[in-house]
């Protein structure tokens, strides 16, 4: 079996999961305003002392790398690139909207309501939406459809969606169903679920059975908003 470190900090949790063998995972999981950088070190020794293991025991370590707010997922991946080269590691880099749809088709509302697609959409600031869609497979982890796109609350396309999942909905309420003119039950919404360390790791377990890893040095934040921007002046750049 193996043994995974996953942490996120892309959100306002800081949050960190440890496999332990056939075990329930270790976690610690708390909100914060700014203390994540406080906290995040301390936690993962805690974890490590409790499963009576080093850090050069993992087999791997697993970061949240965004979407998310700049300054936390800047925190998680600089922790992760010192922990992976001191310990000389693997890393499984996880995007928080893949984390948040592989706890959504845990959850008993979302296996009662027989869903086969459903979108992911978390508040991106700036009157934004980071979204994705995904259709539940024949394995464990539902299977995103295409890039997590970044656009206005009406942008979200939602179509031929069973499920919707995430903060926005709270955030933009009807500006988020404007795209289409179903009207999904609350009890095929869920607006509370946010990225847990254990849906990281969830996913992380997943990319480890397929020879998935990393190196440490190719780490880095997934930007969507930077790459928005950079698509937009290249596109400039071509039609001028």
């Amino acid at each position: 079996m193996t043994h995974i470190l996953a942490i996120d900090t892309s959100s306002a949790w800081c949050s960190v999961a440890l496999s332990l063998n056939d075990a329930a995972p270790i976690v610690r999981h708390q909100k914060v305003s700014a203390g994540a950088s406080q906290l995040l070190l301390p936690w993962i020794q805690e974890l490590l002392s409790e499963a009576s293991i080093e850090l050069t025991d993992l087999d791997g370590i697993a970061i949240g790398v965004g979407p998310g707010a700049f300054t936390g997922v800047r925190l998680g991946v600089a922790a992760v690139q010192g922990l992976a080269t001191a310990a000389r590691l693997p890393v499984h880099p996880v995007a928080s909207l893949d984390a948040i749809a592989s706890q959504l088709v845990q959850t008993s509302a979302f296996i009662a309501s027989g869903a086969q697609s459903f979108v992911i959409a978390v508040d991106a600031r700036m009157e934004e939406v980071y979204w994705a869609s995904y259709r539940v497979g024949i394995t464990r982890l539902p299977a995103r459809q295409g890039d997590i796109h970044l656009t206005a609350p009406e942008g979200v396309e939602l179509t031929q969606i069973d499920f919707v999942a995430g903060s926005a909905i709270a955030e933009f309420g009807d500006r988020l169903f404007a795209s289409t003119p179903r009207i999904l039950a609350g009890t095929h919404l869920d607006s509370t679920i946010g990225v847990n360390a254990l849906g990281v790791l969830t996913c992380a377990q997943d990319m480890w059975s397929k020879g998935m890893q990393e190196d440490v040095h190719l780490l880095e934040p997934l930007y969507i908003r930077n790459k928005v921007a950079l698509t937009s002046i290249e596109r400039s750049l071509q039609h001028g």
